[in-house]
């Protein structure tokens, strides 16, 4: 092993930014002839003659101009995952990406998308472009990212969100649950230059943990005292509803609450479902863990603008417990069709697989080991539902078996180092040193990731971008 490569090792292992990794990833990729296998076409994971052909033949047609074969193309063959594309092994090779003919035709793609906003054409008018465009987009859906619960791990989220917004390739469309609500809120409720403001650890203030005394927690119905999480909350979160948050900054966001009543379902609230409620009640009621919190009634702003009680009858409870990671509801709602998940669950995170984890006599039998027994565990308490009434404990029984039986990853999954992860700390109030190391590793968690999430995520960027520049053209124009 060279010098080198060992200084190489030595700058990836402690890189103070993504630059600084990708430096050092970029250099172990040419001590190990890993770039050389990213220059290469061929691979089995994937059709590379296809992306070949797409690439000749929508080059030459932006170089003829022709928009009409260009739009039928697009329309006819755009794909998130044509040609397997996306398939997570062509991620397994190379620190810093994967194929580069995979990037040259996202990167065709995304030009001739431009090339057909920005174009002023006679045959091209505004109208049929913006309709390319939309059906387009719907046509080839969008990228969600996912916050989990977690408590006071949860602050690794913003960690993550910190990297994908400096690399701006942040999805538009923000699910949490939990902790997760409450960071997504944070997130989905002020501009990218509030969050720089606000997001720096020794301005952050989440002191949510205190108990109640014991004569409290004979009266109340939770150990932990809400109020000082309610604080925390209206602290960070201003008092917004969904509607307003999504006109403030264009971020779609949706927060899951599970029914504190059996006779209810659980709720995934965002500006289509629930535009008037406000997401500090919301980030409130998601974060009611059962034992720990009491249920939480919603609030919402009436049509004078006055907070008043939104379904008064319903109480509600931690998101996670029914939906920690809602990917069919965000999907019907919001055309999502790839999900990146953060994931911060303390008895979560153990049982992860990563896409890249390696295969072989070990990793099967640390699979075994960890997952062997959170199969045997939903098996048994679906079972109990089946053939048992338990007086008493019937709710919490359900309960139970809907956490176990949830899917907590997605299609790029983020998560803490498993060696890291301290449920002695997960009720914890953190002081600015550990806020400022939870966010170091919910940084450094998302580097590997960078790469795959920009490819994944570039073309329904570019269409998002292209919408909006139509919409302000249009308004300017009717002015």
């Amino acid at each position: 092993m060279s010098r080198t490569f060992r200084q190489s090792e030595r700058a990836l292992a402690t890189a103070t930014s993504y630059t600084e990794w990708y430096a050092a990833a970029a250099e172990l990729d040419r001590h190990e002839g890993r770039d050389k296998w990213r220059s290469e076409l061929e691979s089995d994971d994937y059709d590379y003659r296809l992306l070949a052909s797409r690439v000749r033949v929508l080059k030459k047609l932006r170089r003829e101009q022709d928009v009409d074969r260009m739009i039928f193309r697009l329309r006819e063959e755009l794909h998130g995952n044509l040609g397997n594309m996306a398939n997570p092994a062509l991620y397994q090779h190379a620190r810093t990406g994967t194929k580069k003919l995979i990037n040259e035709y996202l990167d065709e793609v995304c030009i001739s998308l431009k090339m057909l906003c920005d174009s002023d054409i006679k045959s091209l008018p505004p109208m049929r472009k913006r309709r390319f465009l939309k059906r387009a987009a719907r046509s080839f859906g969008r990228s969600c990212l996912l916050l989990s619960g977690g408590a006071s791990q949860g602050l690794f989220h913003i960690g993550v969100i910190k990297e994908l917004m400096a690399e701006r390739i942040m999805p538009r469309v923000i699910t949490g649950s939990s902790a997760g609500a409450i960071i997504a809120g944070i997130i989905a409720s002020h501009t990218d230059a509030e969050l720089e403001e606000m997001l720096v650890p020794s301005r952050m203030k989440f002191e949510w943990a205190r108990m109640f005394g014991i004569t409290d927690m004979i009266r109340g119905t939770g150990v932990l005292d809400q109020s000082l999480l309610k604080k925390s909350i209206d602290r960070n979160i201003p008092g917004m509803t969904f509607l307003e948050a999504y006109e403030h900054t264009n971020r779609i966001l949706n927060i899951t609450v599970s029914p504190a009543d059996p006779n209810q379902f659980p709720r995934l609230l965002n500006y289509l479902t629930a535009p008037n409620v406000l997401i500090r009640r919301a980030a409130l009621a998601s974060s009611a863990i059962p034992g720990l919190f009491p249920p939480v009634q919603l609030r919402a702003k009436n049509f004078n603008g006055k907070s008043v009680a939104y379904m008064p009858q319903s109480r509600w409870i931690d998101g996670s417990v029914h939906e920690d990671i809602p990917k069919e509801r965000v999907n019907r709602l919001h055309n999502i069709n790839h999900y990146i998940v953060s994931q911060a669950n303390p008895h979560v995170v153990p049982f992860l697989s990563d896409e890249t984890d390696a295969k072989g006599l070990l990793p099967f039998i640390q699979d075994v080991v960890f997952k062997g027994p959170l199969v045997q565990i939903e098996h048994f308490l679906e079972t109990v539902q089946q053939h048992f009434e338990v007086p008493g404990l019937g709710s919490v029984i359900k309960k139970a078996h809907a956490m176990a039986r949830q899917t907590y990853s997605g299609d790029i999954t983020i998560h803490p180092d498993r060696r890291l992860m301290s449920l002695g700390k997960t009720f914890s109030n953190f002081g600015e040193a550990e806020i400022e190391k939870i966010l170091w590793e919910g940084r450094r968690a998302t580097w590997p990731k960078i790469e795959r999430i920009r490819n994944t995520t570039q073309i329904s960027r570019t269409f998002d971008r292209c919408l909006r520049c139509m919409s302000e053209r249009y308004r300017y124009v009717k002015r």
